[in-house]
């Protein structure tokens, strides 16, 4: 009686036993069919823009769009993959740990860089003056040199010279010149010193003004060496001979 009631019992429960099976593996089988969808990648050739979508129908059909299906993994594919591959977990972290150090040291370098390359260049004011010749004056010539000294503050930076120039051309580089007049025209004439750095170009300038006049007293006696030059070369021979027997008698008396 008991072994019957069993079977009786069973024989009910056998077709919901089994359709509950069959409802898991649908499900099942639906759940893998969903994950493993192709997925696509959408490229936009003329923003570059990337788009993934599992639709690519939407896309195919618009002017200048690159669709591309991906690869996809199931996640119990993806986990028996690792599973059976630990050396390959292994050296991917390494390998992500490797970037990651590499990509910190770039953005550290890169940092640096635009630090440096963004940082402003700093210009000096300098305050320029020309100590000597103090005023506007007059320097006779040949007698006299045109001495000229320059002050500056601050003091010049790396880079940074100072030139001085007589009627616009360099005469000297530095704080101070001397320059001859003996090849200098009577009149007025210009002193400038200029201040450059590196590249060439004017931080600071300043100017002076200074005459230059003929020494009577010098021309006058030039004038007179020459006059008698002249009147020598002039005389007949046989008075030159003359004249230079004089001289002789007369500087060995």
């Amino acid at each position: 009686m008991t072994f019957l009631i069993k079977n009786t019992v069973l024989n009910n429960k056998l077709p919901q036993i089994l359709l509950s099976s069959l409802m898991i593996s649908a499900a099942s089988f639906c759940m893998t069919m969903a994950t493993a969808a192709p997925i696509y990648k959408i490229v936009d050739e003329n923003t570059g823009q990337v788009t993934f979508t599992d639709r690519p129908q939407n896309h195919e059909q618009q002017a200048g769009k690159k669709v591309t299906e991906m690869a996809i993994t199931t996640g119990s594919e993806s986990s028996r993959s690792n599973s059976n591959n630990p050396n390959d977990n292994n050296t991917s972290s390494n390998s992500m740990s490797n970037d990651g150090t590499s990509n910190n040291v770039k953005s550290t370098q890169l940092s640096d860089t635009q630090q440096v390359t963004t940082k402003p260049e700093a210009q000096v004011n300098y305050q320029l003056a020309i100590a000597e010749p103090s005023e506007e004056r007059a320097y006779r010539r040949p007698a006299q040199n045109i001495n000229v000294n320059v002050q500056i503050k601050p003091a010049l930076q790396t880079g940074d010279i100072v030139s001085i120039y007589f009627d616009n051309k360099e005469v000297a580089q530095g704080l101070s010149a001397s320059i001859a007049t003996v090849d200098i025209l009577p009149g007025a004439h210009s002193i400038k010193a200029v201040v450059k750095n590196q590249k060439g170009g004017i931080l600071q300038q300043i100017t002076r003004t200074v005459y230059v006049i003929q020494n009577n007293t010098t021309l006058q006696n030039n004038k007179k060496i020459a006059k008698q030059l002249l009147a020598y070369q002039n005389l007949p021979w046989h008075q030159k001979v003359m004249l230079k027997m004089r001289q002789k008698g007369t500087a060995n008396p």
